[in-house]
């Protein structure tokens, strides 16, 4: 197989071409791929069908190319970004650029497994959850901005007109979220496997619609990761900087990954060691060894993850006597 590797972002794509060491950059456009591809077919020729596309998926900015692999025909190996991060290590590569993670990535064909390379298959369900999660991270935000901005002028004394607009903003980004939370819903519903894993996951205590859709889109994203992995690309993953005595910090999560999870999981863990007694052991042991409540309700976070992951990997629903092993 002929590894090619592609550095994607927002408007380019960054390749590097090993049959003839090559690195080019395109546009990230049908039109720009479509060209491209004609290119490798000259170049490769009989062997055209021996390629494999090897890059890291970018959310949006990589459906394009996915789009393009699957009415194509062409192979892909789809890097968890965690996996090309220490990949990167590992070979000594202590610069990044687009053109040095091109190269990279063509390198890291030798870490795939027989059942990683493979025609992507694009599920409009799935695609369309993808928009969904995005306008409702959107939608979020915009409310946040709006109630910070009422909370810091409720301390002047502003007029009541801009108070009432911003009240009336507010409440209709409530009924915005509220309906594409229940279309979230519905789009799930539509796919038999996605909807069977919803209410999996719905089935732990403490885990309401709006986490378990949360969760789901996680899992679904990253669909090839342990649960070390699925920890980390949510940020829960701890860090800590150390050498010798001069440099000694306390361990912190690395919040390089999902802020959504990480929020829609915190609300989580105030309800979830009320009423899921396993979880409640778990919170009031980590309590009674002297831990900062911060530092427990991450932990409950990420037994979350771990407990939900499983459900939607076994296709089980959640067994308050096999629990015990998560929380032990």
């Amino acid at each position: 197989m002929y590894s090619i590797g592609l550095d994607i972002s927002k408007s380019t794509v960054d390749i590097f071409i090993p049959i003839n060491q090559s690195n080019i950059k395109i546009k990230n456009s049908m039109q720009a791929i479509k060209s491209f591809y004609s290119k490798l077919q000259r170049l490769y020729k009989k062997d055209i069908d021996k390629l494999v596309f090897v890059f890291e998926p970018t959310g949006t900015y990589s459906n394009l190319l996915k789009k393009f692999c699957s009415e194509r025909n062409i192979k892909c190996f789809i890097i968890n970004p965690k996996k090309s991060i220490n990949f990167a290590k590992a070979i000594g590569q202590r610069n990044k650029s687009d053109i040095q993670d091109s190269v990279m990535l063509s390198k890291m064909l030798v870490t795939a497994l027989a059942d990683e390379i493979k025609v992507p298959i694009i599920n409009i369900v799935v695609e369309e959850l993808h928009e969904l999660i995005s306008y409702y991270k959107f939608l979020l935000k915009q409310r946040t901005q709006y109630k910070n901005h009422l909370e810091a002028i409720s301390t002047r004394n502003h007029s009541s007109v801009v108070t009432k607009n911003i009240i009336k903003e507010i409440k209709l980004l409530n009924i915005k979220i509220d309906n594409i939370i229940k279309e979230m819903k519905e789009l799930i519903k539509s796919d038999k496997d996605l909807w069977e894993a919803f209410n999996n996951i719905l089935t732990i205590k403490g885990v309401g619609d709006i986490l378990a859709i949360v969760l789901l889109h996680h899992f679904i994203k990253y669909p090839y990761t342990n649960q070390k992995e699925i920890i980390s690309l949510a940020g829960l993953d701890p860090i800590s900087k150390s050498s010798g005595t001069s440099i000694q910090s306390k361990a912190k999560i690395s919040k390089a990954g999902s802020k959504l999870c990480r929020s829609t999981l915190f609300m989580a863990v105030m309800v979830a060691v009320r009423f899921n007694d396993e979880l409640k052991i778990y919170y009031e042991r980590l309590k009674q060894r002297g831990k900062h409540t911060t530092v427990t309700q991450i932990a409950v976070m990420r037994k979350i993850i771990i407990i939900a992951h499983s459900l939607y990997k076994n296709n089980e629903k959640y067994d308050e006597k096999k629990c015990i092993k998560f929380v032990a």
